[in-house]
């Protein structure tokens, strides 16, 4: 199956030569879209030039900080206008493995979407504080109980999608960017009856670079959730 894998990044320099090089060797029908939004770090001009050796790894580079949904938005956009049949999302950081790539892409011969989850099974995150860690379990189980979501993770951002799903859903009506931005595309095709598969995996913190965790992200989705759910109600989402 030909396949892209978006990577959003912002000063991702330390990172982003080896990732691409781990996620291309896991299948020759991978291609690697990387969206970088003016990494002041030099990110951008690291995956450029990889760009001009290896036709498979592709470089959209935006004015500035956009945000993550908006990132992900451009890619999926820019994957429907080829001939991709698998669109995945990936952190720049290596806080996902790119060997759960492969079974990603196994498992998603069953299903329409499959996602990386950190709590289908427990816990499985490593190096996160312990109040980070927290935090991010409490906000899923939060999501599930006002969303009614039966997806664990529900905030994952390691996640493969068919084709075919990302047709149907006008993106320029995504109302998220942040964080929240992974529970609205969730919740969008949990409402539309896709069929979808969590896997497990074991999520790194990253060890080079600086989270992009903020307050504001934070809230954001806090609020989003309680916006999504009566947009559902209402039978406007």
């Amino acid at each position: 199956m030909k396949t892209l894998v978006i990577i959003p990044t912002f000063n991702e320099a330390e990172n982003i030569s080896q990732l691409i090089d781990k996620v291309l060797k896991q299948d020759f029908n991978i291609d690697i879209l990387v969206i970088d939004d003016n990494s002041p770090d030099g990110t951008g001009k690291i995956v450029a030039e990889i760009s001009t050796n290896n036709r498979r790894v592709h470089l959209i580079e935006r004015e500035g900080k956009l945000g993550l949904g908006s990132a992900y938005i451009t890619g999926f956009k820019y994957a429907l206008t080829k001939d991709y049949e698998m669109i995945v999302e990936m952190d720049g950081d290596f806080s996902h493995n790119p060997e759960n790539l492969k079974d990603m892409l196994i498992a998603i011969g069953d299903y329409d979407v499959v996602i990386g989850s950190r709590y289908i099974y427990g816990v499985s995150v490593v190096y996160w504080p312990f109040r980070r860690l927290l935090l991010s379990y409490f906000a899923s189980l939060y999501v599930r109980i006002i969303t009614g979501m039966k997806i664990y993770d529900p905030t994952a951002g390691f996640i493969a999608y068919r084709r075919g799903v990302l047709k149907t859903i006008d993106l320029n009506h995504i109302m998220s960017d942040g964080y929240s931005f992974q529970v609205e595309m969730k919740y969008r095709l949990w409402l539309k009856k896709f069929r979808i598969k969590e896997i497990p995996i074991i999520f790194t913190d990253r060890t080079r670079g600086q989270s992009k965790m903020s307050k504001k992200i934070v809230h954001e989705a806090i609020w989003m959730v309680w916006k999504l759910k009566f947009l559902a109600i209402t039978k406007k989402l």
